[in-house]
C-alpha cells in the first residue's frame, strides 16, 4: 500500500505508522516488550525516512513523528544509523513545522547518547 503512489493511502499509512510507533514505544517504555521495532523488521525505516520530505504537512507530520517515536528505543539505534535515518532526526529538530515534533526530536539527541556515538 505504501508504494501505491496514491497521496490518500499514503497518508493514511503514515498514519498507522506513526500509532504503532507510539503504541509500541510506549510498550517498551513501561517494560513490556523488549527489542527491535517490529516496523523496523518489515523495512519502515528506509520508507519513513525516503518520504520524510512529502509535500503534504499532516503526511509529513505523521513520518516525522513515527520517526521519533521508534528513535526514542535504544535496540533501533544500528537501523538509524545504518539508513541515516539519524540525519533526518537533526533535521527534525530544526526544521520540523509543528513546536512538539521539534521538542521531541532535541529530547531524543540530547537524552540518547546512541545517536552521537
Amino acid at each position: 500500500m505504501a508504494q501505491s503512489g496514491n497521496i490518500d493511502i499514503i497518508a493514511q499509512v503514515a498514519r498507522g505508522m506513526a500509532n504503532f510507533a507510539k503504541c509500541e514505544t510506549r510498550e517498551i517504555m513501561q517494560g513490556r516488550r523488549k527489542g527491535r521495532s517490529l516496523l523496523l523488521e518489515e523495512g519502515a525505516l528506509e520508507w519513513l525516512t525516503s518520504n520524510s520530505h512529502i509535500e503534504s504537512a499532516s503526511t509529513q507530520r505523521h513520518i516525522e513523528l513515527a520517526l521519533c517515536h521508534l528513535a526514542q528505543n535504544e535496540e533501533n539505534a544500528n537501523d538509524f544509523k545504518r539508513t541515516g535515518s539519524v540525519t533526518e532526526i537533526v533535521r527534525i529538530s530544526v526544521e520540523s513545522s509543528r513546536d512538539d515534533i521539534r521538542s521531541l526530536a532535541k529530547k531524543i539527541l540530547k537524552t540518547n547518547p546512541y545517536f552521537s556515538s
